[in-house]
């Protein structure tokens, strides 16, 4: 019951490394507050979840409903905010849209999400963020998005210095077999990883667990801040 008495708020909660971070917190013990952009996946979301667990819906692309968001929440132990729907793309053939998406989403919708927490996240509490291995290892076609997962990894260590003695830690995982993957068209999805394995020393792609229990450790570990946490597979030594 290592999460017993604690409560953590999840915004990207009802599906894929949240929710699973989500099962695992309350299995030990613990309760959890979760954001979703959808109704349906909410209602699904707290279904599996059961009694300890409440949501509230959450756009993390807009700073109003984030603030929103937080207005119903009281206090709380950790912030994990890995919700983010962004593109990416060649320099010369996306828009400006999709080339702002990640910092809108993924870089913003943390930050803003940080902002709200003060003063209600415990001071022996923790927040970690979630980065990617092209921080370090940038990929052709996703300068934009290397570059928000590059400066996400500079905001921890910030915020780290800043909210002390709250924690702030990242993680950064390199390709996850999650359910986002899962919706994309099966030569899509078999090109990608194929790719990825040739890419990292483990030669697999990761799964949902192994970056839960990656997050999980970060939250529980009352020692470490400012760190970035890479369940790439040995991707970023490649």
């Amino acid at each position: 019951m290592k999460f017993k008495g604690k409560t953590a708020v999840i915004i990207g909660g009802t599906s894929g490394i949240g929710l699973r971070v989500a099962e695992n917190i309350i299995k030990g013990g613990g309760k959890v507050i979760v954001g979703g952009r959808t109704q349906e996946k909410m209602d699904k979301a707290l279904s599996i979840l059961g009694k300890s667990a409440s949501g509230f819906l959450i756009d993390n692309t807009n700073k109003e409903s984030i603030a929103a968001f937080f207005k119903n929440v009281d206090s709380f132990d950790y912030l994990f905010s890995p919700g983010a729907s962004y593109g990416r793309g060649m320099m010369t053939e996306i828009s400006d849209e999709v080339a702002e998406s990640p910092f809108k989403s993924k870089f913003w919708g943390q930050y803003w999400a940080v902002k709200h927490s003060i003063g209600k996240i415990s001071s022996e509490g923790a927040i970690v963020l979630m980065s990617g291995a092209a921080s370090v290892r940038p990929v052709s076609g996703g300068a934009a998005y290397s570059a928000c997962n590059g400066a996400i990894e500079s905001l921890g260590k910030a915020l780290a210095t800043e909210l002390a003695p709250v924690r702030v830690n990242v993680v950064s995982p390199g390709t996850i077999d999650s359910d986002l993957w899962q919706q994309q068209p099966a030569e899509v999805r078999e090109a990608a990883f194929k790719s990825f394995c040739e890419a990292n020393l483990l030669e697999k792609v990761g799964t949902v667990d192994e970056v839960a229990s990656t997050v999980l450790f970060l939250l529980e570990n009352t020692y470490m801040t400012g760190s970035t946490l890479y369940p790439d597979g040995g991707y970023a030594l490649r």
